[in-house]
């Protein structure tokens, strides 16, 4: 098949593409950026320059049209949230010229909001963080906040769409109730609502499953062990574990609830106070430490692709303990371990200290252990990653 992939300059677009070309499919990136990371992928076999999604999304799902008619694309894969939403929200454009096997706008959506998403969880009976929904920063009373501190603000989206482009929002910390409302009050009044949460102290987890016609046809699960920033954020390294039973069976409550097709990522932390895992948000497209479980044996661009044309088989086994370590972004975490102190990096009191995270960033070579974007069959994206990565360096000191 001939396969368009978007956001070629993401580390999952080019999971994607490895993956796909190695299947024997015809693999063209497309970015808005003529230079990317998948693109230097020995897979890529051609490359395309889209317009900018964000600054002009009607030029954007236009071109594609014209693109796909033209090449004769068979499927297009979008990997970000700036390209997923418009591309399912106009999935009927498309769906006589190729394929786009993601869910629905509808369950798209509801997918990327965390304060729609906590409350369907809610009514399913599955744990979340103790929650608080803010619908303008004045609307806040202490008595409402029932929690300890420190407390989370959740913005329910994390990219939100506006007439002039899109606003990014990000997961932020309060120390005390004044500091909450300082943080409110400097918040774009579009970022409403939002959620005030508990903190979980505890591991990440996370389920990552693929749907076909509504019912799960297969799924995995992987432990985060740094994460950057090392409060909470994207895995720089984390290692394939056995599914959570009662992560996976709300993970397919709630996509069932959903009428999902195609991937989705379902994130949790484990609450150290009972170890039930307690949901955290979800990911309606491909996730970033996708080449994790291709390593460990679940091709989900492949299987997705076969989803197309053919009714597959229930299969939910996998190799454990497999590892996938990011290396520039595991670099980055510890610069921030090794350059903050706990408070300024929002950890909590006992996380290990300074000393012990570099003795395990070290640990370089471990059994199991596969580097994501460092591959000897394929080294040109990293070549082009570590050179973006001694750019952004110099940039931060000059």
């Amino acid at each position: 098949m001939k396969i368009l992939v978007t956001d070629g300059n993401t580390r999952p677009a080019l999971a994607i593409c490895r993956s796909l070309g190695q299947n024997g499919h015809e693999v063209i990136v497309a970015d808005k950026r003529p230079s990317n990371l998948a693109s230097r992928s020995r897979y890529c076999q051609q490359r395309c320059v889209y317009p900018d999604p964000v600054k002009h999304p009607e030029t954007f799902i236009s071109f594609l049209l014209e693109y796909v008619q033209v090449n004769r694309i068979d499927a297009l894969l979008p990997v970000t949230d700036v390209t997923t939403i418009p591309l399912t929200e106009n999935a009927q454009l498309f769906e006589q010229y190729c394929r786009i096997p993601f869910a629905g706008p509808e369950a798209i959506k509801r997918a990327a909001d965390k304060v729609d998403i906590m409350a369907l969880a809610e009514s399913l009976d599955i744990d979340i963080p103790r929650s608080v929904r803010i619908d303008a920063a004045d609307s806040l009373k202490q008595e409402q906040i029932e929690f300890d501190f420190p407390v989370v603000i959740k913005p329910a989206h994390s990219r939100i769409k506006t007439e002039t482009g899109w606003i990014y929002t990000s997961v932020s910390y309060a120390k005390d109730f004044k500091d909450l409302k300082k943080q409110l009050k400097a918040l774009d009044p579009r970022t409403f609502p939002l959620l005030i949460q508990e903190r979980i102290i505890g591991p990440g987890l996370g389920i990552f499953l693929l749907f076909q016609n509504g019912s799960p046809v297969t799924a995995f699960s992987h432990r985060r062990i740094r994460e950057k920033p090392p409060s909470g954020g994207v895995s720089v390294l984390r290692e394939s574990t056995a599914l959570d039973p009662l992560a996976f069976q709300a993970s397919v409550k709630l996509l069932e609830a959903l009428n999902w097709n195609g991937v989705a990522m379902v994130e949790f932390k484990i609450d150290e106070r009972d170890s039930r895992p307690k949901l955290m948000e979800i990911n309606g497209r491909f996730w970033g430490s996708l080449q994790l479980a291709i390593d460990a044996g679940v091709d989900f661009p492949g299987l997705l692709i076969r989803s197309i044309n053919e009714k597959l088989p229930t299969d939910y086994d996998y190799t454990l303990g497999v590892k996938s370590r990011w290396l520039w972004g595991d670099i980055d975490a510890l610069l921030a371990r090794l350059l903050k102190n706990n408070q300024a990096l929002q950890l909590p009191p006992e996380s290990p200290g300074k000393f012990k995270y570099l003795l395990d960033f070290l640990r370089l070579w471990q059994p199991k252990t596969k580097y994501e974007v460092e591959r000897l069959s394929d080294l040109r994206p990293w070549l082009f990653e570590t050179g973006q990565w001694i750019k952004q360096m110099i940039g931060r000191s000059a």
